[in-house]
This record gives structure tokens, sequence and C-alpha cells, in this order.
């Protein structure tokens, strides 16, 4: 695995943690947003298997090495942050990626910088509260986050929680596990609150732009139903069924970026030229 590019930016007056993977001339940029409580490190596997794709992830506000901030946000301020982060890295326009809860983050972020994005994928997410809940046993276990700060915890309700190949590897998800950050609670809570009320239920059909949608098979936090719900709502749409779990993006980074890749790398419009990435300096990060 090539090493990242960790730099730490301050944007109006926050901190942000960010990652970039990939060269940075590379065909296209892929922007990232990774699920509830999850780091920088967490997603490192699957950015640094895309071949032809810079790309770039961030810790949100509360998360891994950005500080907590000292009021709530919504995912709106959170897509206003996005785009400030964007605009300091000199990029004029991506791909947008989103898992989980990072898929609203995605979803809100394309609604509001349409000029800025080229495609969206979405994976093992849904619609907000239109959606069909998973399992009430696993949905009560992921409330809170002591599964990034227990790893023998995360052993014991990883294969019930994540489904598909963490039911039955335990090797794996204990490397899953070892490559997590301690999330503090109120962070977490921040992130639950984002999503209190939101719905991107009525403005699905007017983003006018290519969308990917994965689903794992064997999810029991989002159910499949949930992608077949957004792919419905999305004007120009497709619809994949991984034979996996919710995490398929870490237990088998490769083929799904490579899904991405086959997907963002298609016949589209040329990209406007982006700046130069700007001579910042790197944070140590503890």
């Amino acid at each position: 695995m090539d090493k990242p590019d960790i730099r730490t930016l301050h944007l109006a007056g926050q901190q942000v943690r960010v990652a970039l993977h990939g060269r940075p001339d590379a065909g296209r940029t892929l922007l990232v947003f990774n699920g509830i409580g999850a780091s920088l490190e967490t997603v490192a596997p699957f950015a640094a298997a895309f071949r032809d794709t810079c790309v770039v992830t961030f810790d949100v506000p509360g998360v891994g090495g950005s500080p907590t901030p000292a009021l709530p946000y919504r995912f709106s301020g959170l897509a206003r942050l996005a785009a400030r982060l964007l605009d300091t890295l000199g990029i004029a326009e991506v791909d947008v990626f989103g898992v989980s809860w990072g898929g609203a983050l995605a979803q809100q972020f394309v609604h509001d910088h349409p000029d800025r994005c080229r495609s969206l994928t979405l994976a093992a997410t849904c619609a907000g509260f239109v959606m069909a809940p998973g399992d009430p046993r696993v949905l009560a276990r992921i409330a809170t986050p002591r599964r990034y700060s227990d790893p023998a915890y995360m052993l014991e309700v990883g294969p019930d929680i994540y489904g598909g190949r963490l039911r039955h590897d335990p090797a794996l998800l204990a490397e899953h596990a070892g490559a997590l950050r301690a999330v503090g609670r109120r962070g977490y809570l921040y992130q639950l609150l984002a999503g209190v009320g939101w719905t991107s239920w009525h403005w699905l059909p007017g983003l006018r732009l290519p969308a990917l949608v994965l689903m794992g098979a064997d999810d029991p936090i989002v159910p499949t139903v949930n992608g077949r719900i957004l792919a419905s709502r999305l004007p120009d749409a497709r619809l994949e069924i991984i034979p996996c779990g919710h995490l398929f993006i870490l237990t088998d980074p490769a083929g799904t970026a490579a899904r991405i890749e086959n997907f963002i790398h298609g016949d589209r419009p040329a990209p406007r030229p982006a700046r130069a990435l700007p001579t910042l300096t790197p944070r140590t990060n503890s």
C-alpha cells in the first residue's frame, strides 16, 4: 500500500484531517464520505486499491484526527465543509462516493454542490428515514461507539452487525478491529444527530448525474431493498448487489474499487482542469 499524504487543514475555524491516496494527476478524483465513527485508517485499504483515481477522504469533526466542535452539525453543514476542503486542495470537480452514514452525506453534497460532481456512487446506504430498517437488535448495538473502543466487543458483535464474510472470518474481523480508532461519545452523538429527520427522498429525482448503487446481499444494518429504493428514485442509476455484508469495501477493497473505477472511467464528459495542489505542511498525527 502506498503511503497516503495526510494533512491537517484549517477550514472556517475547524481543523480537519485529510488523506490523499494515489497520484494527484490521476484521471479522476474520488471524494469519499466514510461511515459513522470511521476514521481515515479504516478506509485506507479501500482507498489504496484504486489504480487511476486520486482518492480524497477526511475525518469528519469529532472522529479520528478532527476535533469535536462545540456545537452539533447537520449534513448540510458537513457538505459546506467538504466544499471548503476541495477549495483548499484546489480541486474543482470530483466523483463522489459515500458508504453507510457517509452515503447520506454524499447525497447531500451532490444535492448542494451539483456543479462540482461528475458522478455518485452509494454503498450500503439509504434515503434517510424513508427506509426499510435493519434488524432492531443490530441497530441497538450500533447506537453507541463501544465497538470502536472495545476490540473484544467488536469481535463479539461484529459478525451479527456486519454480516457477509465477517460472519465466518474472525481473522478479517480482528484486522478491521485493529485499524479502528476510539471515537468520543460526543463526536459519535453529533454524527447520529446529523441525520435525525433527514431524508433525500423528495429531491433524489432532481440529481441529474450518473449514479451507481452498491448493496450487500447479507447486510443486517441496511437491507438490500434500500438500494432498490435509491435506484428507483435516481434518474440515471444502476444497482449492483454484492455477495457480501455491510462492509464489502473492507472485505473486498480491490473488487469494490474496480467496480467503481469501471463506472467512473466510462464515457463521460472531460473534466474541467483543476488548480494545482497547494504546498501544505503535514501535521504529525498521534
